[in-house]
């Protein structure tokens, strides 16, 4: 339902009051973006669809009033808990993405990161905001220890603010910067590793062998820095140079003892022998834009046999950095725009990796990459393709598969099921900076794709896309997100940029299903700026979504017809002690009468037990709950044998989860807790 105005004009007083006016950043997030909840839902033993949580009738996000800060909002199955705007010094700069640790959750910035307190998560308090620009500055952390992507050609060693103008500078970071956040509210900055194209993303892996180290992956999506300003590097084509900055990803080893002396360790070719996928063609929106865009006199390039347009507001940014280079004053000439033209042209060809004639290579880099430890498995979204890793050995990655798909522009981000079965890739179509989720954009194009592992490959099952059509004025497509642990199910959260949080259940890989959400209407109504939500995370029993322009926002879950109050409390006691989403963790679940009642749900809700089963069932959890200990435990272990004679059928592995989960209480002694109750 939409949020009253009442509400947003108040949440638009508390930061146009602080600063006087929010402008939004000018950094090309098309780029970069690739961009103790109140008491929580109690467990009852009550029906499965509560009456009062239906699907809305019409979809609700559908003309949403526009607005900075006093957009019309629409929640369906979900809570907003809390819209905590940008402190002061990160107003107008781009928000990206999150990690968690304690009850601290870490949010990078384009000017930045920042760190929050959500042990309220009504009333998140600023820890500290620390101004050290970059971009993306995505975040990880791990122990002590936070890492901080750069890769913008303006990040300085210093953290200054006033950027750096040369081509070649010993000012310039690009690569990883690592903080000391032993004392979290005074962030020590010891030590940096620079990388010939930058940090794009990172993700850190922890190996359970090697308990002195972790490691680091960079992905860098940046041109190849000169060697003047980095020994070694290289942007030449691997037949020029063996030896080239391109192809490869890099592995950094950081000792936990002495972070000072983090260093490359290797430089994996996880691309060798892929070739240039196969692409779809432009929307038909798209391909009325580009003739509006020549029309005009716009920048439009060729980027790997599609055209696309250089914003005029970054072109003229471009331009008066031409004019200022030699020395000119004034508009610029004809001359400045053929140097735009070409510097531009080589930019693009440097970062597509074009070499000769014949087959084009693959991708060269990969945007993101998702390592889960527990399985030993990584999953590349490498630009045009997705990969399946195998880091057995941290520092050698090895690729076991990788496929391609024409609906797919750019993959973006992975995630594995909880149990290794299935990975999702996004499809970041159009960068993050576009408007992909149009009436007249195909469903299958900016969406994510579903995949079963089997056998070491991966097969392709469906797509699953934000059924909602949002504006020409809102940037949108598959972002950034991460499972909700809910047991016995695959369910995600999802940022989708203006498009905003969609929770979808994926635990059938060919039918994948919305079950709740919550978006604003476009910043602007009459033009397309930045906002929306760059990533949208679970961590220990709420949702938390990196605003791009308006800040920080919780949610949580509401039962529904599709989600009970019993699952619900059952993923909240699946607790973490810290979380980076690219270092994928295993979920597990305590022995708690909200797990065993959640597979009861579930089976209720399959009909994978007989009704008067599932009664008896309840009853007798309710009977053990408040039952003293030799009654608790007769009665559990009773029903837990009873529940292990009744599995049978496609419903067996379900109610062997829920014998299990039984058979647990009754030896495990477990008291009734607010979760449980």
């Amino acid at each position: 339902m939409e949020r009253s105005t009442s509400h947003r004009r108040t949440l638009a007083r508390r930061l146009l009051g602080r600063t006087g006016a929010l402008l939004l950043s000018a950094g090309l997030v098309g780029a970069a973006g690739c961009a103790s909840a109140s008491g929580g839902p109690a467990a009852t033993d009550e029906a499965v669809a509560p009456a009062a949580r239906t699907a809305p009738t019409g979809d609700p996000r559908v003309g949403l009033e526009a607005g900075l800060l006093d957009a019309g909002e629409a929640t369906w199955n979900l809570n907003v808990v809390s819209e905590t705007p940008p402190p002061e010094d990160f107003v107008g700069k781009t928000n990206s993405d999150l990690a968690f640790k304690d009850h601290y959750a870490i949010q990078g910035n384009y000017n930045g990161f920042q760190i929050w307190d959500i042990s309220d998560p009504s009333e998140p308090s600023l820890v500290v905001g620390y101004v050290c620009p970059a971009s993306q500055s995505d975040v990880s952390v791990y122990g002590n220890l936070l890492f901080v992507s750069a890769e913008g050609l303006g990040s300085r060693l210093d953290c200054g603010t006033q950027g750096v103008k040369e081509q070649v500078s010993a000012d310039r970071i690009r690569g990883i910067r690592i903080f000391d956040i032993s004392d979290i509210e005074h962030p020590k900055y010891v030590s940096n590793v620079q990388t010939c194209r930058g940090s794009h993303t990172h993700s850190v892996l922890v190996d359970p062998d090697d308990p002195e180290n972790v490691y680091v992956y960079i992905s860098g999506q940046a041109p190849v820095r000169p060697a003047e300003e980095l020994a070694g590097c290289s942007g030449a084509s691997p037949s020029e140079d063996p030896n080239t900055a391109l192809f490869r990803i890099e592995v950094i080893r950081v000792p936990l003892a002495n972070p000072e002396k983090a260093a490359i360790v290797s430089s994996p070719r996880i691309f060798e022998n892929l070739v240039a996928p196969p692409q779809h063609g432009l929307a038909p929106e798209d391909k009325a834009e580009l003739e509006r865009a020549r029309a005009r006199g716009a920048f439009v390039f060729d980027m790997g046999g599609r055209s696309i347009i250089l914003p005029d507001r970054y072109a003229d940014q471009m331009l008066d950095s031409i004019v200022r280079e030699r020395g000119g004053e004034g508009a610029p000439t004809g001359a400045d725009s053929a140097a735009l033209r070409a510097r531009f042209e080589k930019m693009i060809a440097e970062r597509m990796g074009e070499q000769g004639d014949g087959p084009q290579p693959g991708p060269n880099q990969c945007h993101d990459i998702t390592l889960y430890p527990a399985i030993q498995r990584a999953g590349g979204a490498c630009a045009g393709y997705g990969l399946l890793l195998d880091i057995r050995d941290p520092i050698h990655p090895r690729r076991l598969a990788a496929v391609s798909d024409s609906n797919f522009s750019y993959w973006h981000s992975a995630t594995f099921s909880n149990d290794g079965s299935k990975i999702l890739f996004t499809d970041e179509w159009g960068g993050g900076g576009q408007p992909k989720c149009r009436a007249s954009d195909p469903k299958e194009w900016g969406a994510d794709a579903i995949f079963t592992v089997e056998n070491g490959k991966m097969r392709f099952r469906s797509y699953y896309k934000l059924p909602a059509a949002q504006t020409s004025e809102e940037n949108c497509v598959a972002h950034n997100g991460s499972l909700i642990p809910v047991p016995g199910r695959d369910i995600m959260v999802q940022a989708w940029y203006q498009g905003g949080v969609s929770v979808f259940d994926w635990t059938d890989p060919d039918h994948p299903k919305e079950i709740a959400f919550f978006d604003r209407g476009p910043v602007n109504a009459e033009t397309m700026e930045m906002g929306g939500s760059w990533s949208a995370y679970w961590y220990n029993g709420v949702i938390v979504s990196s605003e791009i322009a308006r800040g920080l926002d919780i949610l949580e879950l509401a039962p529904s017809e599709y989600l009970t109050a019993n699952e619900i409390a059952a993923a909240r006691s699946a607790k973490l002690d810290y979380l980076n989403v690219q270092g994928q963790p295993r979920y597990t679940w305590p022995a708690t009468y909200s797990l065993a009642r959640s597979y009861l749900d579930q089976l209720e809700r399959s009909g994978g037990l007989p009704a008067a089963e599932i009664a008896a069932s309840r009853r007798e959890l309710a009977r053990a709950e408040v039952a003293s200990e030799p009654v608790r435990a007769e009665t559990l272990a009773a029903l837990a044998e009873r529940l292990e004679g009744r599995a049978s059928g496609h419903a067996a592995p379900k109610v062997e989860r829920l014998a299990e989960a039984v058979r647990e209480l009754s030896n495990a002694g477990a008291p009734r807790t607010a979760a449980s109750r």
